[in-house]
């Protein structure tokens, strides 16, 4: 089971490569269902393997020149303060059991592997439907109240359930913005980085961890997005969401029979 867990951590990377994100949205599952991990401990650890493996990443596009900086702060800082908000004033303060009444047992912990496993509903509708055209605006038209809204949105979501939200920033960059999709990609990267990285050191201290074990899954990871850029270039990494999303569509039907209906009969 365990060879399926450190297996996963190569996909992870694998599909950021291919796909400029998404892979993140795996390592939550797989940290609670195959190590067994408690809801909480498994954000934590996800948010530092999406952190290093986005930087990494990102580091390539920094070379070429691809990240607009200027956007990636105007975004990332209120992600920022979304993170920490998360980490440091809603999880430590959400009650053990969130309802345990009228013959209802929500914990804490299933109700974050609920809300993530809405994300990965969500997320997968975005990768399965047809891409259409979005309407660019210029950099004038711009409305950065939206923006800064989004950013702040897109750190919460990442601080409460460790997950990147790429499928999140790409469409706002390019839609509000109208970054082209390679920059806006690598801008994202470079966004989810600083995120999960701030994310994960602010609440370090609140969970058990073992560094060798988070340092091996990291570096599988990170050897899955070098071989998932490589094989982009030959490849169109956007011809693999589609099948993507459906299996985050599955995984995210899993959770929720496994968390709600299963769970339930003990």
């Amino acid at each position: 089971m365990e060879f399926l867990g450190y297996f996963s951590a190569i996909v992870i990377g694998l599909v950021m490569g291919l796909i400029g994100g998404g892979g993140s949205i795996l390592s939550v599952p797989v940290f609670v269902y195959v190590f067994g991990f408690d809801a909480v401990t498994a954000t934590a650890l996800s948010l530092f393997v999406v952190g290093i493996t986005s930087l990494v990443g990102s580091a390539g596009f920094i070379r070429q020149k691809q990240i607009d900086f200027k956007t990636a702060f105007t975004f990332g800082i209120p992600s920022i303060l979304g993170v920490l908000f998360s980490r440091r004033l809603i999880l430590p303060h959400l009650p053990e059991y969130i309802i345990n009444r009228w013959g209802i047992t929500l914990t804490k912990d299933m109700f974050l592997l609920l809300l993530f496993a809405i994300l990965m509903l969500i997320a997968s509708y975005k990768m399965i439907r047809k891409n259409e055209r979005p309407r660019l605006q210029s950099f004038e038209d711009t409305n950065y109240t939206i923006l800064i809204s989004q950013g702040l949105l897109v750190g919460i979501i990442t601080g409460l359930i460790g997950a990147g939200g790429g499928f999140l920033i790409v469409p706002a960059l390019v839609m509000l913005l109208g970054l082209h999709m390679k920059k806006a990609v690598a801008t994202s990267l470079f966004i989810i980085s600083m995120n999960s990285i701030l994310g994960f050191i602010s609440t370090m201290e609140m969970v058990s961890h073992d560094w060798g074990f988070l340092l091996g899954f990291t570096g599988l990871s990170v050897v899955g997005i070098f071989v998932g850029i490589a094989v982009s270039k030959k490849m169109d990494g956007r011809k693999l969401k589609p099948l993507f999303g459906w299996i985050i569509l599955g995984m995210g039907i899993f959770i929720i029979i496994k968390e709600v209906f299963l769970k339930q009969q003990f």
